[in-house]
């Protein structure tokens, strides 16, 4: 049986390397910017300026409100997402924090 060490490393970690896999497809990335453009957004909307099926951003929109990156909400066949600006906020402060600390502690002038 597999152990699954991830518990063993730092909460923020941990929660970083969530949302960076979450992040880590460009359709999210222009779901995200699309979203971005506007206080609320339906479904729809992104899918008239993505190339993608509906389906298919309707499937990427729920991986990023499952990690709290997105909210929304479904009332019949509209669905209205908008970005969480609390929980996208924490994203950018871990990643800030973790650069920055790798930056400081990587003070070689040359590398290799």
């Amino acid at each position: 049986m597999a152990l699954n060490k991830k518990s063993l490393f730092h909460p923020d970690d941990i929660l970083l390397s969530e949302f960076a896999k979450v992040l880590g497809h460009p359709a999210r990335i222009a779901i995200i910017r699309e979203l971005a453009k506007h206080e609320e957004c339906i479904c729809g909307q992104i899918v008239e300026v993505l190339p993608l099926a509906q389906s298919t951003v309707s499937q990427h929109l729920q991986e990023l409100k499952k990690a709290g990156l997105v909210q929304g909400t479904i009332s019949g066949v509209k669905s209205c997402y908008c970005i969480h600006k609390e929980n996208f906020a924490k994203v950018l402060g871990l990643f800030n924090e973790a650069m920055h600390d790798i930056m400081l502690s990587n003070n070689k002038e040359k590398c290799c």
